[in-house]
């Protein structure tokens, strides 16, 4: 565990001593810690997925080396067998006749052999050249590989200890969520009545303000409508919009979403919810589990562009 992350530790569980405990720490504390762990794991991410970028490229560099090696070693092979052609040529007519006179003083033939010679000398130059920028291009992508499957082990080590201290941290901050007024002491809840001007319960409004506390929405949130049916008329809805103008949400959007509803169905019994729908589904706090819904034909119809919290 890195010394960052241990730092979060001591401030999330306090440092005991023989004569007394550290104080719990304050909403506050725990926010900026929450803040200063994710910063933590998105740096590891980037980190990471930096270094994989980095093995890529030394491997499409070897590739290239290669690539390199062997055109080097194909015009290597061809100016090897037009030297040797020739030799062998001058060989076989031992100096008479027709070859023999080209390959005399005051002709063309020698001077071509000597050319000939000059280039696959110039040839195998490259060759070794390409033959040594091979091996480091494969040497360097080697090296990166393995540092990666190093880097693999510490990084997954470091993100586990920091995922793990984030859920310990959301868990003491839902134990910083009020219950709700009107609880009774059978865990039910007595009645309430819509008012303000908002004209919503306090159960819902105390929901409404936690929700915008906890989470980063950025489009407005529906509650009251004058309608003839469901809990939006009496003042125990609202719809927590994930995007506008019944449009599908992003990826990221939907993710909220998901962590929007998981959360108020694990805060429900303290906070008073009834069910929680969202992405075409139910989950009734009295009969727990999501279930499947109709299709109301279309996108916030089936809320797959909000989440809709009811209350008792």
């Amino acid at each position: 565990m890195t010394a960052s992350v241990l730092t979060v530790a001591g401030l999330l569980f306090g440092q005991a001593t023989a004569a007394d405990a550290a104080p719990k720490p304050s909403e506050k504390q725990l926010k900026a810690q929450l803040t200063s762990l994710n910063k933590q794991v998105d740096k590891l991410i980037t980190e990471y997925n930096a270094k994989r970028v980095a093995v890529a490229k030394a491997r499409t560099a070897e590739k290239a080396a290669r690539g390199r090696l062997t055109t080097a070693d194909a015009d290597l092979k061809l100016s090897q067998s037009q030297v040797g052609d020739i030799a062998q040529l001058s060989y076989q007519a031992g100096g008479l006749g027709v070859m023999g006179q080209l390959m005399a003083p005051g002709y063309g033939g020698a001077a071509m052999l000597q050319q000939l010679q000059a280039e696959q000398t110039a040839k195998i130059a490259r060759y070794a050249q390409a033959r040594d920028a091979l091996k480091k291009a494969a040497d360097d992508a080697g090296r990166l590989t393995d540092q990666l499957r190093r880097d693999v082990v510490e990084v997954t080590g470091r993100r586990r200890d920091a995922e793990k201290l984030i859920g310990q941290i959301k868990d003491k901050l839902d134990q910083l969520v009020p219950t709700a007024p009107g609880k009774l002491a059978n865990g039910s809840w007595a009645p309430e009545l819509p008012a303000g001007a908002d004209n919503i319960t306090p159960r819902m409004r105390l929901m409404r303000a936690e929700v915008k506390q906890h989470f980063p929405l950025r489009f407005p949130v529906g509650c009251y409508r004058p309608e003839n049916s469901g809990e939006h008329p009496l003042g125990r809805a609202c719809d927590f919009m994930l995007s506008s103008g019944g449009s599908m949400p992003s990826a990221g959007q939907v993710a909220l979403g998901e962590q929007l509803a998981a959360w108020a169905i694990k805060n429900g019994r303290k906070l008073g919810v009834k069910y929680v729908i969202y992405r075409q589904r139910i989950y009734n706090l009295g009969f727990p589990g999501w279930r499947g819904m109709e299709d109301r034909g279309g996108i916030t119809a089936n809320h797959f562009d909000h989440v809709h919290i009811s209350m008792y």
